[in-house]
């Protein structure tokens, strides 16, 4: 973990999970680097927000597989589920809901996938595909953390790859073009 900036009421944050997305981000916005994986993001991001001052919202950046062929650019996720926690036993061994789907956005807009298994595999993909557009490893956990918190967050992801055979080949290659784009994603926000 580690925070880039200082965060103050009348800015956003940005989450990014490594440096590697937060590349081309310049210095007007603070940037949170979580680490890879959903207990990085979540344990990084409720550590930054308990230590006082609240952003004005939570804006994950990063980068996301593609679940289905076509898929590319930048996209504003409108609900995000838990892909690796299998809900209806914890519900009938409880009676309890864990891990439902959180709306995140307005609109038409992906669903995204957050789990703690980088998809590479057409078996993965075509499973997570029948619920979700697009894969990630921290937006279930951001999203999670600020709605607890009572701060507004939005998942702003960037398509690297279609999560199937050779993902892990082509996130290398690409991933300095997709921090490329998220940063001048941030720039058109006019912050």
């Amino acid at each position: 973990m580690r925070l880039i900036g200082t965060i103050s009421p009348d800015r956003p944050l940005l989450v990014v999970a490594v440096r590697e997305e937060a590349a081309h981000l310049d210095d007007r916005l603070p940037v949170l680097l979580t680490g890879i994986g959903k207990v990085n993001a979540a344990a990084a991001l409720a550590t930054v927000l308990a230590q006082g001052d609240r952003p004005s919202e939570v804006i994950n950046l990063g980068t996301a597989g593609a679940l289905r062929p076509g898929w590319e650019g930048v996209h504003h996720v409108v609900q995000v589920i838990q892909h690796d926690l299998d809900s209806a036993v914890l519900h009938a061994l409880t009676g309890r809901d864990y891990g439902t789907p959180l709306v995140v956005g307005k609109g038409d807009g992906p669903v995204l996938a957050t789990g703690d298994l980088f998809v590479s595999e057409p078996a993965a993909r075509e499973r997570l595909a029948e619920h979700a557009d697009l894969v990630d490893m921290e937006g279930y956990a951001v999203a999670t953390v600020a709605h607890r918190a009572g701060v507004p967050v939005r998942l702003v992801k960037y398509v690297s790859d279609e999560a199937g055979d050779g993902a892990e080949h082509t996130w290398r290659e690409s991933v300095d073009d997709c921090a490329r784009h998220l940063a001048n994603w941030v720039t058109s926000q006019g912050w």
